[in-house]
């Protein structure tokens, strides 16, 4: 019998390739997708709930709502304007540092993972699949091997079945995500990555430089851009 499992889902690259690893080792009982007024919540939630049809498992969205009223940067603030990366040298520290502070959201992932661990008791999972990676953790540290274990040292204590975080895609650069993902046969054309929330990815935020680089240097074609 398969562990049972939640999944935090995005419909990013990194969640989408989560789930596809997970899904043939844990029985995955629901994604959740959280609106927490970012620009691309709309997109966000409806790709995320075609990739769970597609998987054959319930999906439910969690508002957030007041977090935009307490988040400034760009991700969420319709008034800002987000950093365009095209052409970016995403290799350098001072450049990544400056993006991930315009689209970083107070307690984002540390309060995602404790609601999904409360889901997670109750449909009595002992697992929440996440996409952290080696690549974002390199600047934004809730995506960091540190961080999974800090949280799941918490869970010890706030759950009674002890619910773990994991990430299969932890230690992976996005390149060796794309190369997983289609290992796994990720529906990858129903994926979205993009910071705005637009009818075609922008194609010039982090997001989507970071993902057009790794398709490229995996040599595999995109499939939710290939028409741009």
């Amino acid at each position: 019998m398969l562990m049972k499992a939640v999944c935090l889902l995005s419909s990013g690259l990194d969640s989408l390739a989560s789930l596809a690893i997970a899904s043939a080792k844990y029985d995955v009982q629901i994604g959740l997708t959280f609106d927490y007024g970012q620009l691309a919540a709309d997109a966000e939630i409806d790709h995320s709930r075609q990739i769970c049809a597609h998987y054959g498992i319930p999906h439910r969205v969690i508002s957030l709502d007041w977090m935009k009223d307490i988040t400034t940067t760009s991700l969420v603030n319709r008034q800002g304007c987000l950093p365009d990366m095209a052409g970016a040298d995403l290799g350098k520290r001072e450049v990544t540092s400056e993006s991930a502070a315009n689209v970083w959201v107070p307690n984002r992932n540390g309060l995602m993972a404790n609601i999904a661990a409360s889901f997670a008791e109750a449909l009595g999972c002992g697992y929440i699949v996440a996409g952290f990676n080696a690549e974002e953790a390199a600047t934004f540290p809730d995506n960091s091997p540190e961080f999974v274990d800090c949280i799941n040292r918490a869970f010890s204590y706030s759950t009674l079945n002890g619910v773990r975080l994991i990430s299969p895609v932890l230690e992976m650069d996005k390149v060796a995500i794309v190369k997983e993902a289609v290992r796994a046969q990720a529906p990858l054309g129903l994926s979205w990555s993009c910071y705005q929330g637009k009818e075609k990815p922008c194609g010039l935020c982090e997001s989507c430089v970071r993902r057009a680089r790794a398709f490229q240097k995996a040599g595999v074609q995109d499939p939710a851009v290939e028409d741009i």
